[in-house]
C-alpha cells in the first residue's frame, strides 16, 4: 500500500525525514488504522521481497569449522532470520587478485564453483599442508547464492549475517558464521529458469585415459576415459592432449566398449610411436604365451603407459549441459 505522508513527529517534535533506527509518528492520508498489522514502512521501491540472493561475504574468524556449499544457515536480513542454502564461487584463478566492484556484481564475468568457502583454515588447505604443498592462493572476494526457504523483504545493498543458531547455545563457540552485503536479490519465484542461467559459475571437469594402440602417424585408438554406455558423439571435437606431449582432438567412437579415436593434426612422435609399438607387441606376445608371460607384460606395460587428459568447463545453471574448452 503506497500513501502520501502527512506530518512526522520525533518525541512531540515536527521532523521533515526519518531514517533507519529513528522512532517516528507518521500520519499518513485517507488510510484506516484498523487494517494496519505490524509490518515494514519505507521510502516506495526501497524495499524487494526476494526468494534467493547473490552477496558479497566474509567468514567471521570466530567459526569454527569449514562453511561448505549445499550447507543451510540461519540467514537474518532485513528484520528476518530464515533458513537459506548456499553455494560459494570465487573469480576464475586468474582473476584471484584482481580488484572488485564494491556493491556491485558483473554478470558479464565468469566464476569458479566451490565446494566451500576459500579461507586459511578450510579443507583445501589443510589437505596441502599434509602433502607438504604451496599454500593455496586464495581470492580478495568470493561469493555466495543464497536460497531462502520463505521469501524476505529487505532493502537493497543490506547486511547479510549467516549463523548456526541451532549450535548449543552454552557451548564455548561462535555461532555466526559469515557476514556480507546483499548486491543482487531475485524477486521472480521462478527464478531458477528466468535468473540463474544469466550467472555464469562453472565447474572445471577432468577426465583421465589410455593410449590403447597407434592406427597410423595421425591418429589413435583410446580407453578407459568413457564408460560404455556413454554417448561418445557430444565428446566429439573436444580437445584431448597426450602425456607426451602431443595435442588431439576425438573424432569419435570406436567400436562398442567405449573406446574412441583421436586424431593428431601434427602427427605423433617418433618417440611416442615407438612407446606404443612396443606396447602393443609385447601385449600380442603376452596373448600367444602363458599367464606368466602375460602378467609379467602388463606390469612392464603399467609401468609408463601413454594417458589422456580431457579438460573442459560446465557452466552449473546452463540448461543445456554444454562442454566448454578454451
Amino acid at each position: 500500500v503506497t500513501k502520501k505522508v502527512k506530518s512526522m513527529q520525533m518525541f512531540h517534535t515536527p521532523v521533515t525525514y526519518a531514517m533507519q533506527g529513528d522512532r517516528v509518528g507518521i500520519c499518513v492520508t485517507q488510510f484506516d488504522p484498523k487494517l494496519l498489522e505490524r509490518g515494514l514502512i519505507c521510502t516506495p521501491e526501497s524495499l524487494h521481497t526476494i526468494h534467493a540472493a547473490i552477496i558479497s561475504l566474509k567468514k567471521i574468524q570466530y567459526f569454527r569449522g569449514a562453511l561448505q556449499t549445499k550447507a543451510k544457515f540461519h540467514v537474518t536480513v532485513g528484520h528476518e532470520t530464515v533458513m537459506g542454502r548456499v553455494m560459494f564461487f570465487s573469480p576464475a584463478p586468474a582473476d584471484f587478485n584482481e580488484e572488485t566492484q564494491k556493491n556491485a556484481f558483473d554478470f558479464e564475468k565468469d566464476y569458479l564453483y566451490q565446494e566451500e568457502y576459500l579461507s586459511k583454515d578450510s579443507n583445501s588447505s589443510e589437505k596441502n599442508k599434509e602433502n607438504d604443498q604451496a599454500e593455496v592462493q586464495l581470492p580478495r572476494q568470493q561469493w555466495a547464492l543464497l536460497e531462502f526457504e520463505k521469501p524476505v523483504t529487505c532493502p537493497k545493498l543490506c547486511l547479510v549475517i549467516g549463523s548456526k543458531l541451532d549450535t548449543d547455545i552454552h557451548a564455548n563457540t561462535c555461532r555466526l558464521a559469515f557476514h556480507g552485503v546483499l548486491l543482487q536479490g531475485m524477486e521472480d519465484k521462478n527464478y531458477v529458469e528466468t535468473f540463474l542461467p544469466k550467472l555464469k559459475v562453472y565447474k572445471l571437469k577432468h577426465k583421465e585415459g589410455q593410449v590403447e594402440r597407434v592406427m597410423d602417424d595421425y591418429s589413435v585408438i583410446g580407453r578407459s576415459l568413457f564408460k560404455k554406455e556413454t554417448n561418445i558423439q557430444i565428446f566429439v571435437g573436444l580437445k584431448v592432449k597426450l602425456s607426451t606431449g602431443e595435442d588431439g582432438i576425438i573424432d569419435g567412437g570406436f567400436g562398442q566398449s567405449g573406446k574412441f579415436k583421436i586424431r593428431i593434426p601434427d602427427g605423433l612422435k617418433p618417440d611416442t610411436k615407438m612407446l606404443l609399438t612396443v606396447a602393443s607387441k609385447k601385449k600380442s606376445k603376452a596373448g600367444k604365451g602363458d599367464t606368466t608371460k602375460e602378467d609379467e607384460s602388463s606390469k612392464n606395460d603399467s609401468a609408463q603407459p601413454v594417458t589422456i587428459s580431457l579438460l573442459f568447463k560446465r557452466y552449473v545453471f546452463d540448461t543445456q549441459k554444454k562442454m566448454i574448452q578454451s
